[in-house]
């Protein structure tokens, strides 16, 4: 019984931190999200946010940039990851530590060389504003995409792998069939790591072009000019989406964790 008090006590600082810092701002968001300008409740703001065309503009492009930028952190980090918890090799921490080394230099040292080897290169960024865009954000979320699926990797059962290769599976099968199927938490974990961030990560367009194009930099102009309605508003719907993804990476995690103990 001591210990379970204690356990409630040490958990009171947590909540306090939870209320004051996660719960009471979030319900200052939904507060001005849902009411207009006279503090009523109203839908209007989700309406003009839906009929703004620069808005939906601006999320088709933020929507655009995270898929893209998912896309080439899976196909980079899936093959590096296996290669790590996989190789017929030994000190796998040694390598994972390379990739995972530029995460603790400063986020806007890292940008702001790659800048400058991109202008080194190419003469002019804004010739390549897309493409630098996605390289820059596949450059600094590559390694949330790796960390995931190699932890993922090195808890499959090698004796898996070994079976399928006996009962006459090439490697390419095994690969399909057993690997990838068994990877997938690890996959979607990643996806929901890189996804999310590189939507309102206004930080990668900010420093290389000035530009205000994804979801992150329009929120903060909305709060910025102390419209806190619009602001409000596309928080409230970036929410919604990391709820959505958020619900379908536990399921995922749940599945994997009933085919663990089912072994």
């Amino acid at each position: 019984m001591k210990s379970n008090n204690l356990r409630k006590q040490l958990a009171i600082p947590y909540a306090i931190f939870l209320i004051f810092f996660v719960v009471l701002p979030l319900l200052v968001v939904i507060y001005y999200g849902f009411t207009n300008g006279d503090g009523e409740p109203s839908f209007d703001n989700f309406i003009r946010f839906f009929k703004n065309g620069k808005t939906i503009g601006t999320l088709v492009y933020s929507i655009a940039i995270a898929v893209l930028t998912t896309f080439f952190c899976l196909l980079l980090a899936y093959p590096v990851a296996l290669i790590i918890a996989k190789g017929a090799y030994d000190k796998h921490t040694k390598f994972l530590m390379i990739f995972v080394l530029p995460m603790w230099i400063n986020f806007t040292l890292r940008v702001t060389a790659l800048k400058e080897i991109l202008t080194f290169i190419e003469g002019n960024l804004a010739y390549h504003q897309f493409f630098n865009t996605i390289l820059c954000m596949v450059y600094d979320f590559l390694p949330f995409m790796i960390m995931p699926i190699y932890n993922s990797l090195t808890k499959l059962d090698n004796g898996l792998i070994e079976a399928a290769s006996d009962l006459g599976a090439n490697k390419i099968q095994v690969f399909f069939k057993v690997i990838l199927p068994l990877s997938i938490p690890g996959i979607v974990s990643g996806i929901t790591m890189v996804f999310l961030p590189s939507m309102t990560n206004y930080v990668v367009l900010d420093m290389i072009y000035n530009s205000t194009y994804i979801m992150g930099s329009l929120i903060g102009s909305y709060f910025s000019a102390y419209d806190w309605h619009n602001g409000s508003v596309i928080s409230i719907i970036l929410l919604m989406i990391i709820l959505g993804v958020t619900v379908i990476s536990n399921k995922f995690t749940e599945s994997d964790s009933k085919t663990q103990m089912a072994r």
